[in-house]
């Protein structure tokens, strides 16, 4: 059995796993507010407070299935140790450094899962793997761009036959008010998604550590805590 760590440590290595949920919403700033910044309904000083505000209050819309699988749900959580969150974290950080310094577009969970998944295979092998958690995970990823294209897509034909008879006046002034809607919908999607892989990442640690009393939960105090380093990175990021 692994050694538990003393306390500075395990709080540095949270400190870690909240530099990484900072990171995320910095790097995924610009996707919550360009719509509406780029059709002008909104400045982007006011745009970043409107998507760091609706990024902080996801946690009282969505449950925490992404924070329990994350933590027990792609590699199996007696595996997990100190040194795999630390290999896990670093190198979804510094991939989040390298993409977002040089503008390639990345996923922030996608490299947060490959680095759990390296860590984990690298101490235990392959037996650590929870292979249908994994492959739903890999199987989303394929999925869910083609599923947001044809949604897109149904959308605007919709959209374009419904508003065909109206004046662009009409359909100017209905749409600026449309985009402070999905602007709060997709930074409410941001903060219910991406600050739970943290708080799956923060859970699983304090269960290696032994202070979850034996079962797995997300403490209330790492949920609120992620989400407001999520917000806090949205609203740096979105100044760059």
């Amino acid at each position: 059995m692994d050694p538990t760590l003393a306390f500075p440590l395990l709080v540095g290595l949270i400190g870690v796993a909240l530099f990484f949920d900072f990171l995320n919403g910095l790097h995924d700033a610009a996707n919550s507010i360009a719509t509406i910044v780029s059709t002008r309904v909104l400045r982007p000083q006011y745009a970043v407070f409107w998507a760091a505000f609706f990024n902080f209050i996801a946690f009282l819309f969505f449950g925490l299935h992404v924070a329990e699988t994350i933590g027990r749900g792609i590699v199996s959580a007696d595996i997990v140790t100190p040194q795999v969150v630390f290999a896990a974290l670093v190198g979804a950080i510094a991939w989040n450094i390298i993409t977002w310094l040089y503008g390639i577009p990345s996923s922030s969970s996608h490299a947060l899962i490959g680095g759990l998944v390296g860590g984990a295979v690298a101490k235990a092998g392959s037996v650590a793997i929870v292979w249908s958690g994994l492959l739903k995970t890999v199987a989303a990823i394929v999925l869910s761009p083609l599923t947001g294209f044809v949604l897109a897509l149904v959308l605007i034909l919709t959209v374009s036959w419904i508003f065909v008879r109206q004046t662009p006046f009409a359909v100017d002034n209905t749409f600026r008010t449309l985009q402070f809607v999905s602007a709060s919908l997709y930074s409410l999607g941001h903060g219910g998604n991406d600050a739970q892989k943290t708080m799956g990442i923060i859970a699983v640690l304090l269960y290696s550590q032994g202070m979850l009393g034996g079962e797995f939960y997300v403490p209330f105090w790492v949920v609120i805590t992620c989400q407001a380093m999520l917000a806090l990175g949205t609203l740096f990021g979105g100044w760059r």
